[in-house]
């Protein structure tokens, strides 16, 4: 039986095995899929694909700067013990220092590429299955600039901050890079400035405001003009709250913008910022210890 690329990629979902691993474990198996299976826990990889099933939502964000590269990943695992395992902890550094040295286009040829002898996939099933839990390496960011690139992690990897600008890579221009990765970490602006926000957030953003001020009785009877004035004056305060250049710079005692703190830095021009947080948007598992201690005994 034949099988394809979509079958490895299946396989490497269903059992967390390096797509290597599983390319051959489907040749030996003629591309049957549960022989397969099979064969990769026979072959001591077995852990690891009992495991790949489980929620995996915890974990840390490194970052990592070399001259003028910087990366950012993120990789999880499913408690936050094992998160601050020292173990783990190197791994993800390994996996950042890879993405820097490598430049991979996604997660997956991040798998495959090598660090050492092994491939990062590899690497990353051994230590699925020694540690005993599900990981994985959700994404992560690698800028190479002209410029300076300048990291920040918050609460130990809880969150996690690149930012790049078109300046001369020196101290005071570190220093302002880090005051603004600061912000993003703190504030979670979502674009650059307002020039960057897609038209269609913009008009849907605005058909929101319009529904309020409709339905809202003080309003309903104001003219058409004084209501788009009054859109108009909203969606800009949103902007402002959601633009990183047109927030209020959090450590300014005057409530000057962060535009403004980057011009009195100098000569530098921000170009863009990457933030990442430490399992957001994923489902988060819920142990509950009571019956977990239960089944242990019993």
């Amino acid at each position: 039986m034949a099988f394809t690329a979509k079958d490895v990629k299946e396989l490497r979902e269903m059992t967390g095995c390096g797509m290597m691993d599983c390319k051959k474990a489907l040749t030996e198996t003629d591309g049957d899929m549960d022989k397969a299976v099979e064969f990769l826990r026979e072959k001591g990889l077995a852990t690891a694909a009992k495991k790949a099933g489980r929620i995996a939502a915890e974990g840390v964000v490194k970052a990592y700067v070399n001259g003028n590269v910087g990366v950012l990943v993120e990789v999880n695992a499913e408690t936050d013990f094992v998160a601050k395992n020292a173990e783990f902890q190197e791994f993800v550094t390994d996996v950042a220092k890879t993405i820097a040295e490598t430049n991979p286009v996604d997660v997956e040829a991040l798998k495959e590429t090598k660090c050492g002898d092994s491939t990062i996939g590899e690497i990353l099933t051994a230590k699925i299955a020694k540690i005993g839990e599900n990981m994985n390496i959700r994404r992560f960011a690698r800028i190479e600039t002209a410029g300076a690139v300048v990291e920040y992690i918050h609460a130990a990897g809880k969150i996690g901050v690149l930012v790049e600008a078109d300046a001369e890579s020196n101290d005071a221009t570190k220093e302002c890079l880090k005051n603004v990765a600061m912000q993003v970490a703190a504030l979670n602006p979502k674009y650059l400035s307002s020039d960057d926000v897609p038209q269609d957030y913009k008009d849907h953003e605005k058909e929101i405001l319009i529904a309020q001020l409709k339905n809202d009785p003080k309003n309903a009877s104001k003219p058409e003009e004084i209501i788009e004035k009054m859109i108009t004056g909203r969606l800009a305060k949103e902007l402002k709250e959601v633009c990183l250049l047109e927030q209020e710079y959090v450590k300014a005692e005057n409530k000057e913008s962060v535009a403004k703190y980057v011009q009195s830095c100098g000569n530098i021009t921000l170009k863009q910022f990457v933030r990442f947080e430490t399992g957001e948007g994923l489902e988060k598992r819920e142990d509950d210890f009571a019956a977990e201690v239960a089944s242990m005994i019993k």
